[in-house]
């Protein structure tokens, strides 16, 4: 973070090392200069600079204690679990919750220290760090950064209308289980049928997914109606899942694109009650498409239930959102009510069968029959009330968002010339108050940043005889960062390209700074810490 104020441009003046190198291996002299500042830009400490003061460390500290915890990416934190991590949208149990930009790297991340380091008592010698190690080697070349990752989480079953569709391996289980269970139908109603009446049954449990299938696919056309990106359709345990990464735009579009799933299921009853029409009872295909029919009519009934992650909570959401003006306060709502409805599953379900309201007799109500109703409803309702949390916490995190802007987290930075020293090159960030180093060329156009966590790695007396482009990731496309973006469009880029720092440059092309992605992440976690306001 900043720490005196100022604009950020690259200083004007002579960027040759005061500790010359000497022996061999040394370069020759680069005669050029840094780009000169823009006139007006940078008005002094204090004035006009929109970034945040350096929480860890009083101005003018000194630049030569980096952090040095690693690589920390606002996208590493897909599968960590942790409630206020930009990155954790990836399912929360709804048909179409809006999935977060989560898989976006292999790890999470780590807490870092804030200000520049190493201080007294620093070991390089003793440091396991990767980068470490490679600075010492005299090698100071970062990686390049990896890839994002592709979503998954299953079997790819193909691509309708370009959206992936996961099977998890919970569908399996669960596709095993209702094989079994129908079988066991089958067996009462069409006793001639023998074994073969496990392949009728695992029949019934395809079509059935395929229902849920299309199902989703009424929410992912909708979406892309709307000119929502939808990152996959994924059928696992109990149902499936659209994950849509962007919030419908108003409230009138989100009860459109959660009615439109139920709406479909619907349908789907329709149809096959009127193919049931001129079939025979007690065939096989009979009985298929009566299963069929109930099924749906099941499917839909549920997801209208009026609390979240469900369809129907999603519509209470848009219905409150639309009375109240305030989204926040339509989810906080459907949330309640969603929690209020998992209760009730798990208290009320086991009721119904036992008194034998859907249909059970005394004998069926007690012995196994009893456990199984008691663990399916306790299943249910922990579904609903995880995906009920889960909605609340991705409503905050988009309430948010907006706070995460790249000019207020960025550090001033000071450019250095490829043939720097290190030592010199921090000498001068520490008088200058910075705390980031951008390498340029003789015409001051920025050529890489120095990685805070590889300097760790070079010992006090071996920083004059080193230089700090060694130390320097190459700049990508990628890594330059516009200094007006904030929010998810901030997160979508720096996801984009995984890195442990961001060119900051202003529209005109000027540098303004370096961004952490460490400092982004500092700053998305204390937002996240603050109460709601339309809660």
């Amino acid at each position: 973070m900043d720490v005196s104020g100022g604009s950020g441009q690259p200083r004007s003046g002579n960027d040759e090392p005061t500790e010359p190198r000497t022996g061999p291996s040394a370069p020759a002299p680069h005669d050029g200069t840094a780009r000169p500042e823009s006139p007006g830009h940078d008005p002094g400490p204090g004035a006009g600079d929109e970034r945040a003061p350096d929480e860890n460390g009083p101005p003018g500290g000194d630049f030569s204690a980096p952090d040095d915890r690693g690589d920390h990416h606002p996208a590493d934190a897909a599968d960590d679990g942790a409630d206020h991590h930009p990155a954790d949208a990836a399912d929360d149990g709804g048909d179409h919750h809006p999935a977060g930009p989560a898989d976006a790297a292999d790890e999470p991340f780590r807490d870092s220290a804030a200000g520049p380091g190493p201080g007294p008592g620093t070991d390089p010698e003793h440091d396991t760090h990767p980068d470490r190690a490679h600075a010492h080697a005299g090698g100071g070349q970062a990686p390049p950064p990896r890839r994002p990752r592709e979503p998954g989480g299953g079997l790819l079953m193909g691509r309708p209308f370009g959206v992936p569709v996961y099977v998890g391996p919970s569908w399996f289980l669960v596709a095993a289980l209702i094989t079994w269970v129908f079988g066991g139908q089958l067996d009462r109603v069409l006793p001639e049928l023998g074994a073969a009446r496990y392949l009728v049954s695992l029949f019934f449990a395809v079509a059935f997914y395929g229902s849920v299938l299309v199902h989703e696919l009424a929410h992912t056309l909708a979406a892309i109606r709307f000119k929502l990106p939808v990152r996959r359709i994924h059928l696992q345990f109990f149902g499936g899942v659209s994950e849509i990464e962007k919030e419908a735009e108003t409230p009138g579009r989100e009860f459109v694109l959660a009615f439109v799933g139920p709406l479909l299921s619907l349908v789907l009853a329709g149809v096959f009650y009127l193919a049931l029409q001129p079939v025979e009872r007690g065939t096989v295909l009979g009985v298929l498409l009566a299963a069929l029919m109930v099924s749906n009519l099941i499917v839909a009934a549920f997801n209208l239930l009026p609390g979240l992650p469900l369809d129907g909570g999603r519509m209470l959401r848009a219905v409150v959102w639309k009375i109240t003006g305030r989204p926040m306060t339509g989810t906080v709502a459907a949330a309640w009510v969603g929690r209020l409805l998992a209760v009730s599953v798990l208290i009320g379900l086991p009721l119904l069968t036992q008194s034998g309201a859907l249909g059970s007799t005394a004998e069926d109500s007690v012995g196994m029959d009893t456990v199984t109703d008691a663990l399916l409803a306790a299943i249910i309702a922990a579904i609903i009330w995880t995906g009920a949390g889960n909605s609340l916490r991705m409503a905050r995190l988009r309430e948010h968002l907006p706070e995460l802007r790249a000019r207020a987290l960025t550090r001033r930075a000071v450019p250095v010339q490829t043939n720097t020293s290190l030592a010199e090159a921090l000498r001068r960030a520490n008088a200058a108050g910075a705390r980031a180093l951008v390498v340029v060329d003789g015409h001051g156009e920025p050529l890489s940043l120095v990685r805070e966590s590889a300097i760790v790695g070079v010992p006090e007396h071996r920083r004059p005889w080193v230089y700090a482009s060694e130390l320097a990731q190459d700049l990508t496309d990628g890594m330059r960062v516009s200094a007006e973006l904030a929010g998810e469009q901030l997160l979508d880029v720096l996801r984009a390209t995984p890195a442990t720092e961001y060119l900051v440059v202003e529209e005109t092309g000027e540098i303004y700074g370096v961004l952490s992605a460490a400092d982004v992440e500092r700053a998305f976690v204390k937002a996240m810490a603050r109460p709601s306001a339309s809660a």
